[in-house]
């Protein structure tokens, strides 16, 4: 089945399935009540380091080149993780991984790297 992306504030659509965040943190001020992904995990985001050096915490921001590097490299420990994720939509189950609002662009989005994990690149729909 199809591995969707989204930001979590887009609407739910009826082809989503599971809706997951993976961002490193949690939506701030955002009531449980308006949550809008069915489950969250934040190691499958960028580390805190990462994070940060990718907005330019630490000094001048990562390129997208030098964030993918180390994003994919950070997958590597997440690998159970990601295997759970590609079980579950071999099975048929459509899984949609959600980002920040403030994403706007999916294709510098980390959100695109880990859908198209085992191949290297985003596409519509692959094994993790």
């Amino acid at each position: 089945m199809p591995i969707l992306t989204k930001r979590w504030n887009d609407p739910r659509g009826a082809r989503d399935g599971f809706r997951l965040l993976v961002c490193r943190y949690r939506p701030r001020a955002l009531p449980k009540s308006e949550e809008t992904w069915d489950s969250w995990d934040k190691n499958l985001g960028p580390s805190e380091a990462l994070h940060a050096d990718f907005h330019g915490k630490h000094g001048a921001p990562l390129t997208w080149a030098a964030f993918k590097r180390r994003y994919l490299a950070e997958m590597k420990a997440q690998t159970a993780r990601i295997d759970a994720l590609a079980r579950r939509s071999a099975s048929g189950e459509t899984i949609c991984l959600l980002c920040s609002k403030a994403c706007t662009d999916e294709s510098h989005c980390h959100r695109s790297l880990l859908r198209g994990h085992d191949r290297g690149a985003g596409g519509d729909s692959c094994d993790l």
